[in-house]
């Protein structure tokens, strides 16, 4: 079998480019839906149509860049259409059989899941209940070991020629109403801060976050009730750690809430597909739109 031998004269380009460009110049109607079917260019027996190209133009873009726009996308749609009909005259038939059931199920599949999300979104519930996430949290506990510490901690970046360093240390440190009042006063003197000393984080992005720390003295630094100063050229940072979990240890539920949440969303979600597509069977199966031939 001769494979890409055909001669590009056998398959003719028709493209009016002059006549286009003239057009875009000349008139607005390009941009606007009347445009009668139009044919701009053809491959063989496949046409390429004015709407077709209509659809890639902007009211904002100027007549030069349109007539380039055009021209790259009749020339791309040229390109793709050449190479079709040669795959088709050339690949084998079994080659050309097998690319047209893809095409067919990714199809199919394509609609079909379109329309699922469709009725999914006009009935889904996205409200997930406290006592549904705890009775998950405490059936699938082992399932939730944490990987890598996480801490709670509140910390400030201060510029190494901030003057009050000592009073925002004691003011951390202490963390009293009095003392947030004065920290929230000043705050926009520092570079970063963190007052929610109730969220747990990862201590990967603690390091992120503080420069000086690293793997390596992380332990020395992470630990619950340890207050540190370091410093780098960067500033001057205060932390205040209030509490550590390690490696292996439970993961709290306020720590792998989003996850639950989702979890139940997706399988909330897989039931009322299971269901959909169970009815649709019976239904179908009831009014003899589906049935099931014996041997």
């Amino acid at each position: 079998m001769r494979f890409l031998n055909q001669e590009t004269g056998k398959i003719r380009i028709s493209v009016g480019i002059a006549t286009l460009v003239a057009f875009l110049f000349s008139c607005n109607s390009f941009l606007k839906s009347d445009i009668n079917g139009e044919p701009l260019a053809r491959v063989g027996d496949t046409y390429l149509y004015w709407e077709e190209v209509a659809a890639v133009l902007g009211n904002t873009i100027t007549k030069q860049d349109s007539a380039s726009v055009v021209t790259n996308y009749i020339n791309n749609w040229a390109t793709k259409q050449i190479l079709l009909d040669k795959a088709i005259i050339n690949l084998p038939d079994e080659k050309i059989s097998e690319f047209e059931q893809l095409v067919s199920n990714y199809r199919t599949d394509l609609y079909t899941r379109a329309y699922k999300e469709a009725l999914i979104n006009q009935v889904e519930d996205t409200i997930v209940t406290q006592e549904e996430l705890n009775r998950f949290y405490e059936k699938e506990k082992e399932n939730f070991k944490l990987k890598e510490k996480i801490v709670k901690l509140r910390f400030i970046h201060l510029p190494l020629q901030f003057l009050n360093t000592k009073e925002v240390t004691e003011s951390l440190r202490r963390f009293e109403q009095e003392d947030i009042r004065y920290l929230d006063s000043i705050g926009v003197q520092f570079k970063k801060l963190n007052f929610n000393d109730s969220l747990w984080v990862p201590a990967s992005r603690v390091i992120e976050e503080i420069p000086p720390l690293n793997i390596d003295n992380e332990d020395r630094y992470l630990k619950k009730s340890q207050f540190f100063e370091l410093e780098d050229a960067m500033g001057v940072y205060l932390t205040k750690v209030n509490d550590v979990l390690g490696v292996n240890e439970i993961a709290p539920l306020s720590y792998v809430e989003p996850r639950i949440r989702q979890v139940l969303l997706n399988r909330r979600k897989l039931d009322y597909i299971r269901k959909l597509e169970t009815e649709i069977i019976d239904e179908a199966t009831k009014e003899k739109v589906f049935e099931v031939y014996e041997k």
